[in-house]
């Protein structure tokens, strides 16, 4: 590839090569003459006056006395200034123009055809494009070749006809396809354009081919991974196969990571405790390994990875690992106060990195010190958290009154929100809250009227949905209207564990008790919180089964003994912890 230097650099270069000529015209003639430039001082005065006249607003006269002079002295940098004239001044023929004449006088140059392919994209001419990409790809040396194929779908990214595009580009590469050496990165391409395309049985075709002309490149199995949620039949054999060689730690992360999104917790675990025996090093496996474990209660395993990773994070400054840190100092914290363990809870607190979320870091503290019975202490910490941001200021009003809303104060809470509101009429979450304050404060007509607010301006958002089904569920009216409500509410948010709470205390109120202590059993072991444990240990409690019933409460006790929820259900079964 050519490299030129920047134009005016160049100009300069040449002009101090033209002013030293003709002052040592007269000087002995050196052993070696300097190599004479193509730039004469005729042409130099042309590409002034060429930049003269793009600098007074004369584009099209610049560019035709730019162009002039590159022909004239074949000088990539000119002709690289004649195509940035005219794409300065937004003709997209003229610069075509000029890349092509660049390409003809120049044809050994590969610069060109970088230019070629990008304004016949910009203007539209996708299949003239295509033979532009065909033909700079196989200029390049066969080295070079497969990292360019790579970088094809974002080239080709903005263009609207993505079937059109993927069909172009598969034509293009039709001898990058039986090259070995290209082949698993042009089926890689062709594969993430199909995918963008919405074909995904081509798409899936194109992974399985890279894969089969390679099968230790990396392409074929990244676009695997993001086509297993739709053809797991078909690829999953073949990345449980790649994963049983010597895969990068990245690619074994991604794929635990699928596994996770498919719910395929056994298998996830398997790949992340495998990476972290080969790649112990890997920061990121602990952290998705440890988060993992405590998902599915798993404490004492989830602490030792969490605590690997904060230990090999402890001098990283990188941005993502300090969020990272971060989210494993969180669950850290969350561990030692399922343990018991306050102080250790707090210590894990005390260790965030300076840029942690401050609302969300002040509401854990605020937490840990209700726990305490310190409520004076855990509320200042909210009332302290400093705001930078309009949006910022009502994610603190959020925490504030999500507190007092859980520690008996929802009158406080009641005012809070509606002060925020004034200022904010149409804040979702606001209005949220506001309508769980007035199911606390038994304002039940205002609570529905704003939660169907909501589901009316945003009739995606689940928890509005989720809100009114468990609140008339809870007092027992219009049951069938609740289960269905909840059941929507479900549908947008199939692993939202609070939401499936909902649906298991609409089955137990309707009844339905086994359906009930299904769903309860499930919704607890995805999120261990002390009102799923209340629903769950009375689901249990009326089944007989009341051991598990007081195990479960002493756990939620554990989690948060001043839930609400939780202290009435006990006191209403007369359960001693």
């Amino acid at each position: 590839m050519i490299v030129c230097m920047k134009f005016w650099y160049q100009l300069a270069v040449l002009s101090s090569c033209i002013t030293g000529a003709l002052a040592q015209s007269a000087a002995p003639q050196a052993d070696k003459l300097p190599e004479r430039s193509a730039l004469d001082a005729v042409l130099f005065y042309q590409v002034l006056l060429g930049e003269l006249n793009v600098r007074e607003g004369s584009a099209g006269s610049g560019f035709s006395i730019m162009l002039d002079a590159a022909r004239k002295t074949r000088d990539p940098a000119l002709f690289q200034r004649a195509v940035d004239i005219a794409l300065q001044a937004r003709s997209g023929e003229a610069a075509l123009q000029a890349a092509q004449t660049w390409k003809k006088e120049l044809s050994q140059a590969t610069e060109p055809n970088r230019y070629i392919l990008q304004i016949l994209l910009a203007l539209n001419r996708i299949e003239e494009a295509g033979h532009a990409l065909a033909v700079s790809i196989n200029e390049l040396p066969l080295a070079e070749q497969a990292p360019a194929i790579a970088s094809v779908p974002g080239v080709f990214g903005r263009v609207q006809d993505k079937s059109l595009a993927a069909d172009v580009v598969e034509k293009a590469l039709a001898k990058a396809l039986k090259r070995p050496e290209t082949a698993a990165s042009a089926w890689t391409t062709i594969g993430r354009m199909r995918r963008d395309a919405n074909q995904i049985p081509q798409a899936v075709d194109a992974a399985v081919k890279g894969h089969t002309a390679d099968p230790h490149a990396q392409g074929p199995l990244i676009l695997s991974l993001s086509l297993m949620s739709t053809s797991s039949n078909t690829l999953k054999p073949l990345l449980d196969a790649a994963m049983k060689q010597d895969t990068s730690a990245p690619l074994r992360l991604g794929y635990a990571r699928t596994l996770i999104a498919l719910q395929q917790t056994p298998e996830a675990l398997a790949q992340l405790s495998l990476l972290n025996t080969k790649f112990p090093e890997f920061f990121d496996g602990w952290l998705v390994h440890g988060l993992l474990l405590l998902e599915n209660n798993q404490a004492t395993d989830a602490e030792s990875r969490l605590q690997q990773y904060v230990r090999l994070t402890a001098q990283n400054k990188d941005p993502e690992h300090q969020a990272g840190r971060t989210e494993a100092l969180f669950a850290l914290s969350q561990i030692a106060q399922r343990q018991g363990h306050l102080g250790r809870a707090h210590q894990w607190l005390a260790q965030m990195p300076v840029g942690a979320d401050p609302i969300k870091l002040a509401s854990r503290q605020a937490e840990l010190l209700s726990l305490e019975g310190r409520l004076d202490e855990a509320r200042q910490v909210l009332a302290q958290i400093k705001t930078t941001t309009p949006e910022q200021a009502l994610q603190k009003s959020l925490a504030q009154s999500q507190w007092l809303r859980e520690n008996q104060q929802a009158e406080q809470a009641y005012s809070l929100v509606k002060t925020a509101l004034a200022a904010s009429p149409n804040h979702a979450e606001l209005q949220t809250e506001l309508a769980l304050i007035c199911e606390k404060l038994k304002k039940f007509d205002e609570m529905e009227a704003l939660l169907r607010q909501i589901m009316k301006s945003n009739p995606k958002e689940p928890h509005a949905f989720n809100a009114l089904g468990y609140s008339l569920a809870d007092r027992k009216l219009r049951l069938d209207e609740a289960r269905m409500l909840i059941t929507q509410a479900a549908a947008l948010s199939p692993q939202d564990a609070f939401i499936q709470d909902s649906l298991g205390w609409v089955a137990f109120r309707q009844g339905n008790h086994a359906e009930a202590l299904e769903i309860l059993r499930a919704a607890y072991k995805a999120r261990q919180d002390a009102e799923i444990a209340a629903h769950l240990g009375e689901v249990l409690w009326n089944m007989g089964l009341t051991q598990e019933a007081g195990a479960i409460w002493r756990e939620g006790l554990q989690l948060k003994a001043g839930n609400e929820t939780l202290q009435e259900t006990i006191k209403r079964f007369n359960f001693k912890p």
